[in-house]
């Protein structure tokens, strides 16, 4: 779901869809509207790629000196 709102932040942010400026466009922030556009799109891919990488569990290694707790996984046979 997350990459999927990525993705369509990233085709928002892109300006081929728009009229070129000054004759379709705006001033928006003290910027022109695409580029507003693209920055806000932007900071918004940040903030879900922030929400993705809190929601993922990424296990720890075990301590040094301590095997591992799976059969097989230290190289020894």
């Amino acid at each position: 779901m997350l990459l999927g709102a990525m993705g369509l932040l990233f085709v928002l942010l892109i300006p081929w869809y728009r009229e070129p400026f000054p004759a379709g466009g705006g001033i928006w922030l003290g910027l022109p509207d695409w580029v507003s556009t693209a920055l806000l799109c932007y900071v918004g891919v940040a903030l879900l790629n922030a929400l993705a990488w809190l929601w993922t569990e990424i296990p720890d290694p075990p301590p040094a000196g301590e095997p591992p707790s799976e059969p097989g996984a230290g190289g020894e046979e």
